[in-house]
């Protein structure tokens, strides 16, 4: 039965449905500083630079996974290092609009460490943006470059080629070997570096 009487509170609608958690909202906006907000698809990353006005959020600088693909990405765009990818292309388009501190909005995410979301995070920190964390929380150089992946492939290469293919089609069919993602990483990385005037 419904819970009812005179000191029952209806929810707001986005708290009933699960997609925002007010008191979690309004202690990031008493920092006064703008969020950087972190968002995980099944097909792409979101990172954007938001800051709270009186009328509603105004977003002053975005990067999406879909992007990367501009700039010459031929990997997965929900993986970890597309994350990091996406947090650093973020982070220089947050200082180019004039934000240099940011507070992390991870919104209804458990904040388990070392996830993609902490590399988006790495990689706004790494752009130059001030972000309070612990650095606990961040994954591994290793894992953010993709060398994890570049692993398994390489080793399920050897063990069964075509399971290879099938997991690995996106990759193959972009002209990227799954094996060479740290090194394609690295292009990437310094591809939005000199276009950030790094």
């Amino acid at each position: 039965m419904p819970k009812m009487g005179p000191r029952w509170r209806v929810r707001f609608r986005r708290e009933r449905e699960g997609k925002t958690d007010y008191r979690h909202r309004l202690r990031l906006l008493r920092s006064g500083k703008p969020r950087l907000v972190v968002r995980i698809s099944l097909k792409h990353v979101i990172a954007q630079a938001v800051r709270a006005t009186q009328s509603g959020d105004l977003t002053l600088a975005s990067a999406y996974s879909k992007e990367l693909e501009k700039l010459g990405w031929k990997g997965c765009t929900s993986n970890m290092p597309a994350a990091y990818l996406v947090g650093m292309l973020c982070g220089h388009r947050a200082l180019k609009a004039g934000v240099r501190e940011c507070v992390l909005d991870i919104g209804m995410h458990n904040p388990s460490p070392r996830t993609k979301i902490f590399a988006a995070l790495k990689g706004a920190l790494d752009a130059g943006l001030q972000i309070p964390h612990g650095e606990g929380v961040l994954p591994s150089d290793e894992r953010v470059r993709g060398e994890n992946i570049a692993q398994y492939a390489a080793k399920l290469k050897e063990e069964d080629e075509k399971v290879y293919r099938t997991k690995f089609s996106t990759y193959l069919r972009r002209g990227l070997a799954p094996e060479q993602l740290p090194d394609h990483f690295n292009e990437i990385k310094q591809v939005i570096i000199r276009q950030s005037g790094g």
